[in-house]
C-alpha cells in the first residue's frame, strides 16, 4: 500500500516505519521485524514509534501470540478497485466506439 503524501514529510525513520507498516498493514509487524526492515538503531526506532503513536498513526495490536505495530487506516491511501482508463480507452469512449 502507499503511504499518504501528507505523511511523507516526517522524519526519515518515521517515514520508513510508516512505509514498512503500510506494506504489511493487515498483519502488522513486531519491533524486531521493523528494526530489520527500517535499518535504524533501537533508540531511533523507539523515538519514531513513540512519535507516530502520539500522532495517532501507529497503534499496538495485542493478539494471543505477540504484540505487533499496525498503521492507522488514515495514513495509507485506499486502493482503487479498477484501474484508470488509458488514453486509447478514453479516446474510444469519446468517439463512441
Amino acid at each position: 500500500m502507499k503511504l499518504r503524501q501528507e505523511h511523507r514529510d516526517r522524519e526519515e525513520t518515521e517515514v520508513a516505519v510508516l512505509q514498512a507498516l503500510a506494506d504489511r498493514h493487515e498483519e502488522g509487524m513486531t519491533v524486531f521485524e521493523l528494526r530489520s526492515i527500517v535499518g535504524a538503531d533501537i533508540d531511533d526506532l523507539e523515538a519514531a514509534l513513540s512519535g507516530l503513536q502520539s500522532a495517532g498513526l501507529v497503534s499496538i495490536d495485542h493478539d494471543a501470540e505477540r504484540a505487533v505495530f499496525v498503521v492507522a487506516e488514515s495514513a495509507i491511501e485506499a486502493e482503487r478497485s479498477e484501474p484508470e482508463p488509458g488514453f486509447f480507452e478514453w479516446l474510444r469512449e469519446l468517439i463512441g466506439f
